[in-house]
């Protein structure tokens, strides 16, 4: 077994100190980094990773007692502006390392530190660094293989907390509520229009007619189905996913946008925007019916395969939404584009093939 591709759900923990976020990597600094960990670092090197869109992620080796470690440093954007919009998400991810995650059987980074989010937006967020891993290809798509393997793993950020009261009263992440389903119903039209200004013309015209049904469906589906729920992750796609080359564990990254509500839409997000339409039509109800069987063994009952069936049906919605969305309000660049256009062709289809229009409305 491979250790750091795949800790044990129980070792997910976050160290308990009182560090204050910093600003700027040049702040993780080898003292800042003694006092956060608790144990002697006499050095960091530091190098960054990714386009830093959302926030700053960089890669840590660090010098000390404990020889030499690697580490995922996250912390906040540098914009100010950009940092008071997300501080939100970062205080999400945030919490859910602190709070939530050692209580889970998913797959996830082991946690080495999460900080509060400060009053300017900073964070920072320690992470183990997943070696032999490879992260997933939202434009490339994935095989039926791994689509299983992260639908299995997803049960274990479902199961634990399966319809748990406790959740509605943490605070911090909630249901989907009126002003939410009255701003999305608002926003849908215009914004479902700016996504095929922008990309569609790289969408088949079956796509194109497909989106233009879903504005007025968006608000009742949010809102539909809510006598069963979990923690949701929201954006569980190939790009947040990390896949092991030595098995067939699954990690996965970045919980800015968990949530609480109806499970299966992260199962029908994943396989809507992640497998070719072929090899869905052909693979679809086996990996439905693998994360029903994860479900059960960690603990759910009085779900039937046939609720589990029904249920991804009608959360395929979830891929035109979160894609439409994400392109309108991202920063655009050519790979986003591709990318985009690839979930929602994929999950459109999957919409018509499946009846979900006729299940929403």
């Amino acid at each position: 077994m491979d250790e750091l591709m795949r800790p044990s759900p129980a070792a997910v923990t976050t160290v308990p100190v009182s560090a204050d976020p910093v600003a700027s990597v040049e702040e993780l600094t080898a003292e800042w980094l003694s006092t956060a960990l608790g144990r002697r670092i006499d050095r960091v090197v530091a190098a960054q990773v990714g386009s830093g869109q959302i926030g700053s992620c960089h890669r840590l080796t660090l010098h000390g007692e404990a020889g030499t470690e690697r580490m995922i440093a996250k912390l906040g954007a540098a914009d100010a502006t950009a940092r008071a919009m997300l501080a939100g998400a970062y205080r999400t991810e945030s919490r859910f390392y602190a709070e939530l995650a050692e209580g889970l059987s998913i797959r996830i980074p082991d946690c080495r530190l999460a900080t509060e989010v400060d009053d300017d937006g900073h964070v920072v967020i320690l992470l183990e660094e997943a070696v032999r891993a490879e992260q997933g290809d939202q434009v490339a798509g994935c095989t039926p293989g791994q689509a299983r393997a992260a639908a299995v793993n997803l049960a274990g950020l479902h199961a634990p907390r399966w319809c748990d009261p406790a959740l509605l009263e943490l605070g911090w992440i909630n249901p989907a509520g009126e002003d939410d389903t009255a701003l999305l119903t608002e926003l849908a039209g215009p914004t479902v229009s700016a996504f095929l200004d922008q990309v569609g013309h790289l969408l088949s015209a079956e796509a194109r007619s497909t989106l233009t049904e879903l504005p007025s469906l968006f608000g009742p589906w949010l809102k539909a189905r809510t006598e069963r729920f979990a923690l949701v992750h929201g954006d569980y796609r190939l790009d947040n996913l990390m896949f092991s080359t030595v098995d067939e564990e699954v990690v996965a990254v970045d919980w800015q946008t968990l949530s609480i509500g109806l499970p299966a839409r992260d199962l029908a997000y994943l396989l809507g925007t992640g497998l070719a339409p072929a090899d869905r039509r052909t693979h679809e109800r086996g990996i439905v019916e693998a994360w029903h069987a994860a479900l059960v063994r960690l603990g759910v009952d009085g779900y039937t395969l046939a609720e589990a069936w029904d249920d991804y049906r009608f959360a395929m919605v979830q891929g035109p939404l979160v894609t439409v969305f994400g392109c309108a309000y991202g920063t655009r660049t050519e790979r986003g584009d591709q990318m985009f256009a690839a979930m929602a062709e994929r999950s459109c289809a999957a919409i018509r093939e499946l009846g979900t229009l006729e299940l929403v409305g």
